[in-house]
């Protein structure tokens, strides 16, 4: 005997949805509607809405998708100028042209001449943050400028970085607030079709089993074989 379930795919549920919204609109609408007690026009306006929030999810995932190509690029771009520039202060202090003292300014030790991590894009705003005030200070101080590459430069790669940054967090939350909102929806949508999968099968209840799925199913009701029975189908053809 297949057994009903509820979609599990939006476009599911907004067919299973219009099935049952269109037959209400049938020219034997007198009879569907006593099928279906429910408001059409509430299905409807929870059909639209859900149309809507879908698309608008969409959207939404797509631009940050598009953004993050560019983002990450520019993150490459910040990582490769602050680790240069650190290497090159390293080979500074290791020449004996800068004291090894001047490291504290960046919030880096002394003694340890390894590149700081920056995998993450939050180490990359640490470490472009202490990176650049730090040689500030240093050139304010009196200190010759490092070159190749100069702070300028990596100041500008990595404001550009930061700016993305922040950036693509705000196209991350508009996205989670999307999809916060479609999930909300697909409860609802959820709870109406069941509602109204309980209507339509207690209108039909009284029908032979195989004339009974049928109807229910012109109203949008999802039934499933089991496996027990989709191996017996497939023995008998």
């Amino acid at each position: 005997m297949p057994y009903r379930r509820l979609p599990n795919t939006d476009s599911a549920r907004i067919r299973s949805l219009k099935a049952a919204i269109n037959k209400m609109h049938s020219s034997v609408y007198a009879y569907n509607r006593e099928i279906i007690t429910l408001d059409i026009q509430t299905l409807e306006l929870m059909l639209r809405d859900f149309e809507s929030a879908q698309v608008l999810y969409k959207q939404s995932l797509d631009r940050q998708a598009s953004e993050n190509r560019k983002f990450q690029k520019l993150a490459k771009n910040a990582r490769l100028y602050i680790s240069h520039f650190v290497q090159v202060l390293n080979l500074c202090i290791i020449r004996g042209e800068i004291k090894k003292e001047v490291k504290l300014l960046y919030k880096m030790e002394e003694d340890n001449f390894a590149v700081p991590d920056l995998s993450s894009n939050d180490s990359i705003i640490t470490w472009g943050e202490n990176v650049i005030k730090g040689e500030n200070v240093r050139l304010q101080q009196g200190g010759a400028p490092i070159y190749n590459p100069t702070i300028a430069r990596v100041n500008v790669a990595f404001s550009l970085f930061k700016d993305a940054y922040f950036s693509q967090k705000t196209y991350q939350n508009t996205t989670t607030r999307q999809l916060n909102i479609l999930s909300d929806q697909r409860n609802d949508i959820d709870k109406i079709l069941c509602t109204l999968w309980n209507q339509i099968e207690e209108a039909f209840a009284n029908l032979e089993t195989e004339q009974r799925l049928e109807k229910c199913k012109e109203f949008g009701v999802v039934y499933y074989l089991r496996k027990s029975e989709k191996a017996k189908l497939h023995n008998q053809t």
